[in-house]
This record gives structure tokens, C-alpha cells and sequence, in this order.
């Protein structure tokens, strides 16, 4: 058996990462991607530029080393248009953060379509997902005098040029991603054509949809003739690929992913559950034949905080308060009165769940004399935790009993954030050996569809955690914080 290779395509840039079966990580390449803003509101990338980073990680990652699987995962809502004739990227792509239909939205938001949105899809009717964009892209010309127009999720992109391109690549997805697209049914478990006339996205554009486990084709591509014949073996959304990396297989169980933005899924079991108000619905995997006797498929629940890790890089990059993200846990520890009161809403392009305000704005409030770099520090990492609860709160308002919330991406390596989450929460929180869960949910689906990696029960029992957080008896600071940073976040709606 060789090693796995997980592609992992995100926001900010693309990684590939050599494991083996087991989830011992062997190599890591990485390179950052190109951030575009050509108009107020719009986030876009270049999906030639994606595919070059594909390449070069993965060239990086894996010469000179027998490769049995591949698996990919990806940020989800984004829409790469493309000629599966000719192969040429016909626009940029616009990206899951993007907000050009944000009015567009707003206008459907009161019409039958928003409750259809809900009953079909399990999402709500918002520029996040990626029906509007691929609408846009098409009243916009985008695909005009394409031989074979086609609009995929950056996995179905990277899928048909590692499998040959316009030599016959294989141009699909899985139900993670396509339950995303706010075209997918979570009860046929198949595009909705109702929806795609409603939205004016024919359906033979979209990618077909598989199962994420099994084979979805070998590599064909010359520019990796080293890993030729390589089965290409799953596929996962980003947040589902870290759900299953965190090997949160029974439901209930729940994972938080600190990266661009904050995600919280919870598993919601086999049958299609009620969403709760304020949350997603998704398929979180289909496993298929590959499940076996554990269970090949699960729903998940949803909360996304548009976001975290960026409040980082705004401190870093816009304010110059630190130099670099790890300094700011430091910072932060260096005033023992914590915020002194200061709260940071990051509703830099919006609220996500539960609360779902695009027109909500950022705003610092509770400012004073005394508030300075370390009080803003602890503000910020007082933000990232209290999102993230008010996505749990609302998931166990409507049920779910959550005992544990498992952590990931890289703010979660902040001691003080988990404390302070699990205070807040009331939840165990647990931080594993290896933060890598997207890319080793990627590996790990992949590994279940050559069957390098035997069940999810073996998957299980190989979890690691690395340290665990208990919330304290007495959290009746850390509620007085949560409520005054609610009452900080109502003053920031209905901003624009």
C-alpha cells in the first residue's frame, strides 16, 4: 500500500498533503493564492491559478514516492465557468465570500422561491451558496460562444483536469459540494429541476453527482506523468472533509474549523432531520458501498461564521497591532483584565449563522481610554469563541445534544480560545494531535474508496487528542461576556 494524497483547494491558498493510511502526515506543500476584489462586495479567484498551485503541490508532495489514492476537498461555493471543449476558464470565478447578489437575493428573499430554497435544500436563500453566482455568470455572458459550457465547484474543476481535461476528464462531484450549490435536493438526493428553472441554471452545465468514496477516474494529465494511473478516489467539501477527519461518525458529534471563517458541523444521522432555524441542513457524506456495516451516509448540520481567522489578518495587515498571528495570544495574556469590556464584532461582509445579516458591519464597541492593542487582542479571540457558541447554542435549542466539540484550523492552536469557548459553551472542547482534519478527511475518504483504509470503526479508533478543555463550574463571567457581546452585535445590524 502507498501513501494517500489529499489536495486541498481553500480560500487563501492550495496544499497538498502526503499521508499514510493511518493519518501520520508525511509531507506538506503549500502555496498561497491570488485574492482579487475588482468591485465593493466581490471576492475572485483565477481558476488557471488554481489549477497551476494544483500542480506544483502536488508535484511537490508525492515524486519519488508510490501513491495508492487520491482525494480532494475544496472551498465549496465557489463557481469556476469553463469550456469542456476547449478547456479555457471563461471568467473568473466568484467566490463563496463574493456578494454581487446580494440584491438579488434580498428581492427573492420574501417570494415562495426563499421557502423553497429551505424545503429543498436545507440552506437558506443567500449570495453565499452557489446558484446566484452561477445566474450571474450566465445573464452576464460569461459562457457565451462556449462549445461545452460547464459550472463547477473548484473539486469538479480540479476532478476533470487531473483525469485528462478535454481529452475526456471525468467532470463530477459528490453531495457535500453539491448541496452546497442551493440546486440539490436533500430528499431525491438529485439536482432539483424545479430549482434550476427558477434560478436559470440549466442542468446539463452542472457536474454529475457521485458518490464521495469510489473511484472517480486516474490521473491523465502530462503535467503529472509521475502519478499516472493514480485512482483519484474521493472527494469531500471542505467542512465535511473535517467533520470526517475528526471522525465524527455518530450523531451528535460536532467539530469547530477556525480558518478563513469559523464552521461548525454537527452529524445529524442517516434520515433527513428538521433544520433548525438559524442553521444549515447538508449532506455531510455518501460513502456508498464503502461505508460498510458503520454507516455509508450522514447529513450535518451547519453554522458559518463568515469570519475568524481574517479578524487575524486584519490586526495583522490593516492595524499593524501584531506582526504575526501567533503573537496574538501573547499579546492578549499580557492584560490580566482581559477585554476590559471591548467587543470586536467581525461582521466584516455580514453575518452568517444564526443570525444571517448580510447587511451587518464590523464594529468595535465598548471603547474607552484604557482600550489598546492587548484589550483589542483579547476582544478579537473573545469574537472567535463567541461565534462559534452562538452557532452551538442555536444547534442545541433545537435538540441536538452536543457533548463535545472537537477543534481544528489554525487559531485553535490558542490555549485561550479553547478555554475561553469551552467556558462559553459549556461544552468539552478538544483540540487533536494533528490540526490537518480537512486534508485527512480527504486522505481518509479516498484511502475507504481503494480500501487502503478498512472502516470508519478503524478510523475511529485511531483519533488522537492533544489536549481537552473542561468548562468551569462557575461561568457566570464568561455568560455576562457572551450577552454583552450579543448586545455589541445587535448594534452592528442593519448596517448598509
Amino acid at each position: 500500500m502507498g501513501s494517500l494524497l489529499a489536495i486541498d483547494a481553500g480560500t487563501t491558498g492550495v496544499r497538498t498533503l502526503r499521508v499514510t493510511p493511518q493519518g501520520q502526515i508525511e509531507a506538506i506543500a503549500y502555496r498561497e493564492l491570488t485574492q482579487s476584489y475588482p468591485s465593493p462586495g466581490w471576492v475572485e479567484h483565477d481558476g488557471e491559478e488554481i489549477w497551476r498551485l494544483v500542480v506544483e503541490t502536488l508535484v511537490e508532495a508525492s515524486e519519488g514516492v508510490a501513491i495508492s489514492a487520491i482525494g480532494i476537498t475544496n472551498q465549496r461555493e465557489t463557481v469556476i465557468p469553463f469550456d469542456l471543449d476547449s478547456g479555457q476558464v471563461l471568467a473568473p470565478a466568484p467566490v463563496w465570500q463574493d456578494k454581487r447578489t446580494a440584491q438579488r437575493c434580498r428581492s427573492l428573499s420574501t417570494t415562495p422561491l426563499a421557502n423553497l430554497v429551505r424545503q429543498r435544500t436545507g440552506l437558506v436563500l443567500d449570495p453565499y451558496f452557489s446558484a446566484t453566482k452561477m445566474s450571474w455568470l450566465l445573464e452576464a455572458g460569461k459562457l457565451d460562444g462556449a462549445l461545452a459550457p460547464a459550472l463547477g465547484t473548484v473539486d469538479a474543476w480540479i476532478l476533470w483536469r487531473l483525469t485528462g481535461g478535454v481529452a475526456g476528464g471525468t467532470f463530477a462531484t459528490d453531495p457535500s459540494n453539491a448541496s452546497r450549490t442551493m440546486l440539490y435536493d436533500l430528499e431525491t438526493h438529485a439536482y432539483s429541476p424545479e430549482l434550476s428553472e427558477a434560478f436559470g441554471v440549466p442542468l446539463p452545465l452542472l457536474p454529475e453527482v457521485r458518490t464521495s468514496a469510489g473511484r472517480f477516474g486516474t490521473v491523465q494529465t502530462p503535467e503529472l506523468v509521475h502519478l499516472a494511473g493514480v485512482p483519484i478516489s474521493g472527494i469531500l467539501g471542505d467542512q465535511q472533509a473535517a467533520l470526517f477527519g475528526q471522525r465524527c461518525f455518530s450523531p451528535g458529534m460536532a467539530k469547530a474549523s477556525y480558518g478563513t471563517g469559523a464552521f461548525v458541523l454537527a452529524n445529524a444521522g442517516a434520515t433527513r432531520p428538521r433544520t433548525p432555524e438559524g442553521l444549515l441542513c447538508s449532506v455531510a457524506w455518501d460513502l456508498g458501498e464503502h461505508g460498510g456495516s458503520d454507516g455509508g451516509f450522514a447529513y450535518c448540520f451547519e453554522g458559518s461564521a463568515f469570519i475568524a481567522g481574517a479578524a487575524i489578518q486584519w490586526l495583522r495587515d490593516e492595524l499593524g497591532i501584531i506582526e504575526d498571528a501567533s503573537e496574538l495570544e501573547a499579546l492578549a495574556l499580557s492584560a490580566p483584565e482581559g477585554s476590559s469590556g471591548l467587543n470586536l464584532i467581525p461582521a466584516f461582509v455580514g453575518l452568517g449563522s444564526p443570525f444571517w445579516d448580510e447587511s451587518a458591519r464590523g464594529a468595535l464597541v465598548g471603547i474607552t481610554r484604557g482600550s489598546g492593542r492587548a484589550q483589542l487582542a483579547n476582544a478579537t479571540i473573545d469574537a472567535l469563541a463567541y461565534e462559534v457558541v452562538a452557532i452551538t447554542r442555536a444547534m442545541e435549542a433545537s435538540g441536538i445534544d452536543l457533548a463535545e466539540l472537537r477543534l481544528d484550523g489554525g487559531a485553535s492552536v490558542m490555549d485561550t480560545l479553547a478555554a475561553r469557548l469551552s467556558d462559553a459553551a459549556g461544552l468539552r472542547v478538544v483540540r487533536p494531535a494533528s490540526l490537518e482534519s480537512t486534508a485527512l478527511g480527504a486522505a481518509f475518504v479516498a484511502g475507504l474508496g481503494e480500501g487502503s483504509v478498512a472502516s470508519l470503526t478503524e478510523l475511529s479508533e485511531s483519533y488522537e487528542p492533544e489536549a481537552s478543555f473542561a468548562p468551569n463550574e462557575d461561568r457566570g463571567m464568561s455568560e455576562l461576556g457572551y450577552q454583552g457581546w450579543l448586545e455589541a452585535l445587535e448594534r452592528s445590524r442593519n448596517w448598509v
